[in-house]
């Protein structure tokens, strides 16, 4: 029974692409082994613009998601801290027809002429 050869991973690590394509030439294990690799190397390849793809999609809903956060925070934080704003929407005081300034009858309904 003879060894199986066991140089096809410190050759593709550490030595160049020329001293592997020799030794594959010589060693039909290691040649096997090369095919392997390149079978999952393709497939990598072929996934890799779905994975950057889905990548992507998360990065930019990440980021809306911390815009919304800040803008809400801002909005919030002007909100308590300017009380005629606060004190408007907090306890419904609305403008109506005459705070515009249209003219009013004495119902409060804009008067046409």
């Amino acid at each position: 029974m003879t060894d199986k050869c066991s140089k096809y991973e410190s050759l593709f690590i550490f030595k160049t692409e020329e001293e592997l394509n020799e030794h594959i030439k010589n060693c039909p294990e290691c040649a096997e082994v090369h095919k392997k690799m390149k079978k999952i190397s393709d497939l990598i390849q072929e996934v890799k613009p779905h994975y950057k793809k889905q990548k992507r999609l998360a990065v930019k809903a990440a980021a809306c998601i911390a815009l919304f956060f800040m803008l809400g925070g801002t909005t919030l934080g002007i909100i308590t801290a300017n009380p005629d704003i606060s004190d408007r929407i907090m306890y419904g005081t609305t403008l109506s027809a005459e705070d515009l300034g249209f003219p009013v009858d004495s119902y409060g309904l804009i008067s046409v002429e």
